[in-house]
């Protein structure tokens, strides 16, 4: 269970939220400009709170100024809008960077992750060579590859065309099934939020100003393709 309940001073206005989830799919939905990236930096160790506590199981990544864990302790992989790619690297040693298992074991994390994302032909290629899905699902397999206990995805999808889009999407859920971790997701697409999210925050402002428990009936049907 994540708990994050945090308040910082931006320039604009007050951060203040506070809210909790499991292993699921929480939403961050809101425009541009109201919190949802720092919500998620804060959370990964890229910024820090002012004030308020952020826990993951018994593990306190910040605890009111008082315990500040460093990025490399948390164990959270994060996907970022533009992907965040090592250029001068292939796709298989993008994968590798960062990951726990170094020695012949390795190969009980990636070669799922290939397989489910079949990225398994793209792994001598360089980032420039790839397709804007094919960067994307490359991005998740390297986020995944650290074996992270929490995924954040800021944007992720939101640079490729509808269909790839929906295919990615699809990738999403079916990646959330397998690992069964929490993945926190930002958009401003309401489309996007309605059918990732078990749970959407609507932020505005740095505050939560709507909650939404989305059932989401048909989701296993989604997960199929």
């Amino acid at each position: 269970m994540l708990e994050v309940n945090i308040k910082k001073r931006l320039s604009h206005y007050d951060l203040d939220v506070d809210f909790s989830v499991g292993d699921e799919i929480l939403v961050l939905f809101g425009p541009s400009g109201s919190g949802k990236t720092t919500i998620l930096n804060m959370i990964a160790g890229l910024a820090q709170p002012d004030e308020g506590r952020i826990k993951l199981g018994d593990k306190h990544f910040y605890n009111g100024g008082t315990s500040n864990l460093q990025v490399q302790d948390r164990n959270v992989g994060v996907l970022f809008q533009d992907y965040a790619l090592f250029p001068h690297m292939t796709v298989g040693k993008n994968i590798q960077y960062g990951m726990k298992r170094k020695t012949g074991d390795s190969s009980l994390v990636i070669d799922p992750l290939l397989q489910v994302l079949g990225i398994q032909k793209l792994l001598a290629k360089y980032p420039h060579e790839i397709s804007g899905g094919e960067k994307q699902r490359v991005a998740l397999a390297r986020a995944l590859a650290t074996e992270p206990s929490i995924l954040l995805l800021d944007e992720p999808l939101s640079a490729l065309d509808k269909q790839t889009r929906i295919d990615c999407q699809n990738e999403l859920l079916r990646l959330h099934d397998i690992w069964k971790i929490p993945f926190i997701i930002v958009t401003h697409d309401r489309e996007e939020a309605e059918k990732l999210g078990n749970h959407i925050l609507f932020i505005d402002r740095g505050k939560i100003v709507d909650k939404i428990e989305n059932q989401i009936p048909n989701r296993n049907a989604l997960r199929l393709y």
